[in-house]
């Protein structure tokens, strides 16, 4: 059975890039949302395997959302997506608990690297 993937970001471009990243591969994108306050809803009905979170998104920002989401489920598997590659913006995202993250631009070896990490081991090809 496939690992469900929420993918947060107010760009529709990264989810399809997600999506098409991740075709073959133990993972599926299960759901898409394109704001924080939208995420902490659909986390509740999902209860996906991990979240990819944008930082910057109108309303809630990645980080906000990402708390709200720990803060009700603390075993939640949140891994930040984002070009804000500062020192302060991983100290940010470790402190609130997220698992890793994912410097945008990204690709696939990436992506898997760290959801494998996140997730404990790496789903093979044709899994989904």
């Amino acid at each position: 059975m496939a690992k469900r993937i929420m993918v947060v970001d107010d760009s529709r471009m990264i989810y399809l890039q997600m999506k098409n990243l991740l075709e073959g591969t133990g993972y599926e994108v299960a759901a898409y949302c394109r704001d924080g306050e939208e995420a902490v809803i659909e986390y509740e009905k999902l209860a996906p395997d991990l979240v990819t979170m944008d930082i910057i998104m109108p309303g809630m920002d990645g980080m906000e959302t990402a708390q709200a989401i720990l803060t009700l489920h603390p075993d939640a598997n949140i891994v930040m997506v984002s070009s804000l590659a500062y020192d302060e913006t991983y100290e940010e995202a470790e402190r609130i608990g997220a698992k890793g993250f994912i410097d945008k631009p990204f690709d696939r070896e990436q992506v898997l690297r760290v959801f494998a990490k996140v997730l404990g081991g790496e789903p093979k090809a044709g899994e989904a």
